[in-house]
C-alpha cells in the first residue's frame, strides 16, 4: 500500500509542472544605484514569469559577457512560473554599452540598459 501510494505521489507531482503553460520572461534591467559616469555601480537583470524554468542569462558590456556575475536559486510561483534575478559589479562609461541577455525556448532577446544620466 505504501508503494502504491508513494508512486500516486511522484505521479502528481510530475504532472503538476506540465500543467503550466510556456510563458516568455518578463525582463527587466536595472542599476542599484542611479547610473553615473565613473561610479561604481550594479547591473541587475530580474527575469519573471517565465515556464518552462530553462534559461539562460547573460550580463554583457559591448556585447561581451561581464566576469564575476552572480545569479539567484531559481525560484517558482504558485502558477508554477518562475523568477530569477542574476547581477555583477560594474562601473559605466560614457562609451560603453550594458545589457542583458536572455535565452528561453530557443528564442535569443537582449534589453538594454539606459542611465539615469
Amino acid at each position: 500500500m505504501k508503494t502504491f501510494v508513494c508512486a500516486l505521489l511522484v505521479g502528481l507531482l510530475c504532472l503538476c509542472p506540465s500543467t503550466a503553460k510556456e510563458s516568455p520572461p518578463k525582463v527587466q534591467v536595472y542599476s542599484r544605484e542611479p547610473g553615473h559616469f565613473d561610479k561604481v555601480n550594479t547591473l541587475i537583470c530580474h527575469v519573471s514569469g517565465f515556464h518552462p524554468p530553462e534559461i539562460t542569462i547573460q550580463l554583457l558590456k559591448n556585447q561581451q559577457e561581464l566576469p564575476g556575475s552572480q545569479q539567484t536559486d531559481l525560484a517558482f510561483e504558485e502558477n508554477w512560473h518562475y523568477h530569477l534575478t542574476k547581477h555583477v559589479p560594474f562601473t559605466p562609461k560614457s562609451e560603453d554599452n550594458f545589457a542583458c541577455k536572455v535565452t528561453h525556448m530557443g528564442k535569443t532577446q537582449t534589453y538594454v540598459w539606459e542611465s539615469d544620466m
